[in-house]
């Protein structure tokens, strides 16, 4: 009896299949780091187009800055913060004055919400800020730096650098009972930092 071709192929396989793995080398156990650990600081000389990088200050920490409207927060340290993701991003940085009790702010963060568009080119180019009006220790001191606030939501466009750029009252971006978006493309755009050239 003749066998066929292919039978000596899986003899070796199956021989092979039963021999015991080469042994591996152990592998050297590491001590445990025990030393002390300090908190990561921001580097502003690494370049970056948006917050959400390795190289961000602290993720969680930037985006509280626009979370809502915090009397407990201090507006000149949020500040200090945005002005080095601003430096480090090349962005502007928008202070948005208002506060739970004001009723045209969640407006606000609705109409910003439901706009891709403009909410994609905000994040491009803005570090947004919002400032309780009403807590008398956390922003007190920083509002009084900046033009008196009629009305609630106000933006102030601040350079890079902290410095005012422009005062515009939100209700000259409103239309009807909400905001119009071609009012607040134009005053995103018109207030964006200029583009860096090319090489």
């Amino acid at each position: 009896m003749r066998l066929p071709a292919w039978a000596p192929l899986l003899l070796a396989a199956t021989l092979a299949g039963c021999n015991p793995p080469p042994a591996t080398a152990p592998v050297a156990v590491q001590p445990l780091d025990t030393s002390e650990q300090k908190a990561p600081v921001a580097d502003i000389s690494q370049p970056v187009t948006s917050g959400n990088t390795a190289a961000a200050a602290d993720v969680a920490a930037l985006a509280a800055l626009n979370a809502r409207f915090d009397p407990a927060r201090d507006a000149a340290a949020d500040l200090e913060m945005a002005k080095v993701e601003a430096q480090r991003g090349g962005k502007r940085i928008v202070l948005e004055v208002g506060g739970e009790d004001c009723a045209r702010c969640p407006l606000l963060d609705r109409f910003m919400e439901g706009d891709s568009q403009l909410r994609r080119f905000r994040d491009a180019h803005y570090v947004w800020v919002k400032v309780d009006a009403g807590s008398e220790a956390g922003s007190a001191a920083l509002l009084a730096q900046l033009p008196p606030v009629q009305q609630h939501p106000h933006l102030f466009v601040l350079d890079a650098e902290g410095r005012l750029l422009h005062s515009q009252p939100a209700a000259g971006l409103e239309k009807g009972l909400g905001y119009d978006h071609g009012r607040f493309d134009g005053f995103l755009k018109h207030w964006a930092p200029p583009a860096v050239p090319a090489g």
